[in-house]
This record gives structure tokens, sequence and C-alpha cells, in this order.
């Protein structure tokens, strides 16, 4: 089982659609795959029609006495679980600190899992803190959505320090460009700048009514309109991603 967070210290840069519809593509392709909602504002749980609340809340997650695997959701989609956010994890925090060994508390949580799941990608809150320490020691990759502009470039500076000095001596960093205008000029010159990188998936995320309207039909875009260009950047994107992460 591999385990891979989508997480970034900047919000509003696309990073849950991109859980959502990486998650859907990689359940599409056969992958037993648990999309992880730990952000307390759900929207990946809203996406997937799924309530956002979790029987026990945030204390669930730290308790080693139950299985995570219990709280697995079914979705509409084939292969596609999801763990659903509660808004009790604004406090997650506090019960990560107040438990043993913390920064490995999450990943000892999901060592159940392994024979149920191929895949467990973690939608994490777009914050720093000790949940995203826990996180970070918990995953095989992280995937950071950055959008083509100056501050996303410097928040993806302190991403991979934090990622270099908290992960484990094998967590792989995988940024990603999202939201991308290219009739942008500065958006065609960042894209081109970052794609020059080797660290940088190849795969570009379209600025998209397609990806605006997930909030109205609650879908992954592939779902309902999979010949529209971002569908096909989603599905891309996740390919990529199973090389890297050697799925």
């Amino acid at each position: 089982m591999k385990t891979i967070a989508i997480w970034t210290i900047k919000g509003g840069v696309g990073k849950t659609t991109a859980a959502v519809n990486v998650a859907h593509a990689a359940a599409a392709t056969g992958v037993r795959t648990l999309l992880w909602d730990l952000d307390p504002q759900g929207a990946a749980s809203f996406y997937l029609r799924v309530l956002p609340q979790l029987d026990g809340g945030s204390r669930v997650v730290v308790d080693r006495t139950t299985d995570l695997g219990w709280h697995a959701r079914p979705t509409e989609f084939n292969n596609l679980f999801l763990l659903p956010a509660d808004f009790s994890f604004r406090h997650l925090d506090l019960e990560l600190d107040a438990a043993k060994k913390p920064r490995k508390r999450l990943a000892k949580r999901l060592e159940p899992l392994v024979d149920r799941f191929d895949l467990v990608l973690i939608d994490c809150p777009p914050s720093v803190s000790l949940v995203s320490e826990a996180v970070v020691c918990a995953c095989d990759a992280v995937m950071v959505p950055v959008i083509p502009s100056t501050l996303s470039m410097r928040t993806l500076e302190l991403v991979r320090n934090f990622v270099r000095e908290t992960g484990r001596p094998h967590t792989t960093l995988l940024p990603f460009l999202s939201m991308v205008d290219r009739r942008k000029r500065l958006h065609r010159e960042l894209v081109e700048e970052c794609l020059a990188k080797e660290e940088f998936l190849r795969t570009t995320i379209p600025n998209a009514s397609a990806v605006e309207r997930m909030g109205i039909i609650r879908a992954p875009v592939a779902a309902t309109l999979p010949s529209q260009p971002a569908a096909i950047a989603f599905h891309d994107l996740w390919s990529e991603v199973a090389v890297r992460a050697d799925l």
C-alpha cells in the first residue's frame, strides 16, 4: 500500500479538487483507493456526496483500539472509498499532542489497512501543524499543487523544506501546476520555468469551468465530463504519480 498526501500551506490552489479527481482516476484504473478527508472543512466529503461526519470525531484518528477501516465508506464509484472529514478535526492537533509518539501515530493507524487498499490519498488542511508533521511522516510521497504565481512558488519552497526536515528519508515531493491559464503571459512564463525542473510532474491542470462546477455537480470531472481537458489532465496526472510512486 502506498500513502500519498496532497498538501500545501497555501489555500485556494486546487488541493481538494486534485485529491478527489486523482483518487477517482486511480480507482478507475482498478487501484483500491481510500481518500482520507483530513480537512475539517470537509470539501472532499462534500464532492463525493458523503456526510462530513465521523463517529467518534477526531479521537478516532488517534485511538489505537479502533480500526480506521471500519469508518471507510463506499462512494458511487468502483474501488473508491472515503474516510470522511469531521468538524472536530480542527482539534486534531490537541488529540495528537496528547498521544504518545504523535508524529508516528497516523502511520501506525494506517498499517492495518494494507490488505484492503492499494493506495491511501490524504487531503490535508492547508496549514503547518502537528497534523502536517504526522501526515508527512506517514507518507511515501507528497503532492503539492502550485499555481503559476510568485507567492505559490514561495510556498513550494517552504513545503519542500518542511518535507525534507519532517518526512522519512524516502518521502518524495511531487509538485504539479494547478489552475493554469495559458492566456496569461505570467502563467506561460512560470509554467515554462517550473517544467524545466525535474521534480515537477509534467501534467498541468487547467483553470477550467468544469472544475469549478464540481461544487454544483458534486462528482469528479471525469465522472460527468470525461472528454473535458481537465478530466484528461487529472487522468494523466494520476498516471505520472503512479509511475513516480511505483504503483
